[in-house]
């Protein structure tokens, strides 16, 4: 007799005897044992082990795909939120009874209130911007160098010229695909018009002048890079004929989630009546609805999950009726219906944590490595001027993980009910008979 035969013949006898002695614990290792054999292929129980398969598949294209796409919601959201409050601020303060002519000292008693960074008063104004080879409509600010400075996504995303003098000339800074659109480089003229020029007896007439672009920045936000154009705050005050005031100042906290606690201070420092809105009031629409597209789905996608727990259901069943007079001899061994409903709960299980583990991992894998994937295989696939940023962004979050992963192995012991059920109330005497 061979070893493996022995080895075989002293496990059998072995569960035998737990099984008579009517003393086994549940999950006992022979219960495992049990439900490893059966989750192997042998010839007529190849197409359940094939059914196996596609289930561990199912769930684990599942998981990943869940843990993908919320990790690139989440990075969404995220960048979004850094790009549009590291150039726009936190909070904007406007004038209600009288113009902001006193804006040196209003901006210096804001700055100094605790929690704020930075208050920059800004001159703000739509225009057309042209060159020999096109046009564009931009937004225009008019802001002071040291204050320009002061914002990292511009002064830290310069790909051309300097800021060095801002102040001094007539130079613009505008965004890299504005530039590229129009065709310019620094050192290179735009020319900016405004309906806002002069007043003259007949009305305002507008105005039109050239500027040399001094610098090219890159947000890495298409809006933003396609539209901004910064210039020296005296020159914006001539230019939209604003003689001396400011349109608003824009105030830039240490905490952007504490606005609400920054209300009553910013008031009492601003000694006047103003409005101060900030910015989830700016862009409440915007980020509702990137919530609500990032819980549909997360609905969605969950359902590739419970699809492939059904699988499950049916890969049990089917090992149910394959091993049906295995479960009789069980019985007759003295197995009880207990015995027999954990030996196909542990297969589901097993399916559920392989899988779940798989997904996981696999998720985990493709959401660091997702810019390069995406390079690599879909290279046009993302498109900036539609997606608002420049690279496809992923950001992952350890609790939402967590929930997708507790989530996907619960559906799937879950899944293992009903056959399991069915396997312990399967009579010996009919599956010999029959089986």
């Amino acid at each position: 007799m061979s070893g493996h035969a022995r080895r075989l013949g002293d496990r059998v006898r072995g569960i035998g005897a737990s099984l008579r002695s009517g003393s086994t614990a549940p999950f006992a290792p022979f219960e495992w044992i049990i439900a490893g054999r059966y989750l192997r292929a042998r010839r007529r129980g190849g197409g359940v082990s094939v059914v196996a398969f596609f289930s561990v598949l199912g769930i684990a294209l599942g998981v990943a795909t869940l843990i993908i796409v919320l990790s690139v919601m989440n990075g969404f959201r995220a960048e979004l939120l850094s790009k549009i409050v590291g150039i726009n601020g936190h909070v904007f303060v406007t004038p209600i009874d009288k113009l902001f002519t006193d804006y040196t000292d209003l901006s210096d008693r804001l700055s100094k209130v605790a929690g704020v960074r930075a208050a920059i008063p800004l001159v703000e104004g739509q225009a057309f911007a042209s060159s020999p080879y096109g046009g564009s409509g931009v937004l225009v600010r008019g802001v002071r160098e040291q204050d320009l400075d002061g914002i990292a996504a511009i002064s830290k995303n310069l790909r051309g010229g300097t800021l060095s003098g801002f102040d001094d000339g007539t130079g613009v800074a505008l965004g890299r695909r504005l530039a590229e659109s129009l065709g310019l480089q620094a050192g290179d003229q735009i020319t900016l018009s405004t309906p806002k020029g002069a007043t003259t007896p007949f009305g305002t007439a507008p105005r039109t002048k050239s500027y040399t672009v001094k610098a090219v920045f890159e947000i890495g936000m298409t809006e933003f890079d396609a539209t901004f154009v910064f210039m020296p705050l005296a020159e914006a005050q001539a230019f939209f004929n604003r003689e001396g005031d400011v349109s608003l100042i824009e105030i830039y906290l240490d905490n952007a989630d504490g606005v609400a606690e920054m209300r009553e201070p910013l008031e009492m420092a601003a000694e006047r009546p103003v409005l101060l809105t900030d910015w989830r009031q700016r862009n409440r629409t915007f980020f509702g609805a990137l919530e609500v597209e990032r819980n549909v789905m997360f609905l969605i996608l969950s359902l590739i999950v419970v699809v492939a727990t059904l699988n499950i259901v049916s890969g049990l069943i089917l090992l149910v009726r394959d091993k049906s007079s295995d479960i009789a001899i069980l019985r007759t061994m003295g197995a009880t219906p207990g015995t027999v409903m954990r030996v196909f709960l542990i297969n589901g299980a097993l399916i559920g944590f392989v899988g779940t583990l798989a997904g996981l991992l696999l998720g985990i894998v493709i959401t660091l490595n997702i810019k390069p994937i995406q390079r690599f295989l879909f290279p046009s696939a993302w498109d900036p001027t539609v997606r608002f940023l420049a690279e496809i962004p992923a950001q992952m979050n350890a609790t939402e993980i967590t929930v997708v992963v507790i989530t996907a192995f619960l559906l799937s012991l879950a899944a293992t009910l009903y056959p399991s059920w069915r396997a312990a109330r399967l009579d010996p005497v009919q599956a010999l008979r029959y089986g």
